[in-house]
């Protein structure tokens, strides 16, 4: 049996598979200590009903935003850049995670929408360093929201250096630095 931290992110990472995979009625307990490969004992350990269960996948989803968040505020290329060029990536923890959420957030938990809203607040927040204009950094959100969904569908994706000179000329005439 795995040491406890590994076990519980085997979990967490089975839970949010099923949901994306196969739905939330098929993320059952057993389902999921089956495809985390630990007893329905196990599970519940660290998981003692499917409400904690639901709380520790968002809880992980809010620690990888975080990280993403330190990341993108330490790129070199700056954080609207970043936060466009890693739209495009899809298939990491991070976005198997946001995606569970979104599933719960649309069925039996409506309360994990609480958390979406908290990882786009997040990053906005985080372009905010380098965006001062709220409808700017809205409006790159609403690209970056474009993009990870082309992404996610498996659709061309737009010639990314063509959006970001775009996207520079639009924040270069920001309301507040044209004064």
């Amino acid at each position: 049996m795995p040491p406890a931290p590994a076990a519980r992110a085997k979990v967490l990472h089975a839970f949010a598979e099923l949901l994306v995979t196969s739905g939330e009625r098929s993320a059952t307990l057993d389902a999921i200590a089956d495809s985390a490969g630990v007893s329905k004992g196990g599970l519940l350990y660290h998981f003692p009903t499917r409400d904690a269960l639901v709380d520790g996948l968002v809880e992980h989803l809010h620690a990888l935003i975080a990280a993403d968040v330190a990341t993108m505020e330490s790129a070199p290329e700056g954080p609207v850049a970043y936060l466009l060029r890693s739209s495009l990536d899809v298939g990491g923890e991070l976005d198997l995670a946001f995606r569970g959420v979104s599933q719960l957030a649309q069925g039996s938990a409506p309360h994990a929408r609480s958390a979406l809203d908290t990882a786009h607040d997040t990053w906005t927040r985080a372009i905010a360093t380098q965006v001062e204009d709220p409808a700017t950094a809205h409006a790159i959100m609403l690209i970056s929201d474009g993009l990870y969904h082309r992404s996610s569908i498996g659709a061309q994706s737009p010639d990314l250096d063509e959006l970001l000179r775009i996207v520079d000329r639009l924040v270069a005439t920001q309301p507040s630095r044209a004064r």
